[in-house]
């Protein structure tokens, strides 16, 4: 697994750099024997130290945990708890995460990053929207409950994929209270 560590205006050193590729390697094969890479940033924000880790094991498997410490040490170990407490959670859906996908299981899209206008309040017809990013991403085909662990894992607000059930578009998400919400525009209810 390739290992990229980071510092935002912090310098890394060799002793930080030796526990983060130790640890997080002896906890990462626990799950996955090839996971492709990872990215670890360290930040500074107020007195407190910010590690952010994005495992990326696989097509569709990506982990993310981000914690803060009194140190670097202490914010990476707290951030790689969070990942490994996911991947304790979900270990036998992971070890089974490829079983029956296949290519054709795959939707590609076009996903983008917009900036929001600058005091702009209302939405004009004219109003073009700043793109900071465009890239490609698939669309899986999953179950909600597949779904709903990509989107634990990934550590995101939302995840869009193609049920298997019946091929259709659905959302899930992460409501304000806590709980999952989920967006299935094929299940509506019949007067």
């Amino acid at each position: 697994m390739k290992i990229t560590i980071q510092g935002k205006q912090l310098d890394i050193g060799e002793a930080l750099s030796s526990h983060v590729e130790d640890n997080l390697n002896t906890n990462v094969k626990k799950y996955f024997n090839n996971a492709l890479d990872a990215t670890i940033v360290f930040s500074k924000e107020a007195h407190l130290f910010r590690s952010d880790i994005s495992v990326h094991a696989g097509r569709g498997m990506t982990m993310q945990g981000k914690a803060t410490g009194a140190d670097a040490y202490a914010a990476f170990d707290g951030a790689l708890l969070k990942i490994s407490k996911q991947l304790r959670r979900y270990k036998k859906r992971i070890q089974d995460h490829h079983k029956g996908e296949s290519e054709a299981d795959i939707m590609r899209a076009q996903y983008s990053v917009l900036a929001p206008e600058a005091g702009e309040e209302e939405v004009h017809e004219e109003f073009t929207p700043t793109i900071v990013a465009e890239m490609p991403t698939e669309i899986a085909s999953l179950t909600v409950g597949e779904a709903v662990m990509r989107m634990d894992l990934a550590d995101t607000p939302a995840m869009m994929f193609r049920n298997r059930a019946h091929g259709g578009l659905n959302v899930v998400y992460r409501r304000e209270d806590g709980n999952i919400g989920w967006i299935d525009p094929n299940d509506t209810a019949k007067p």
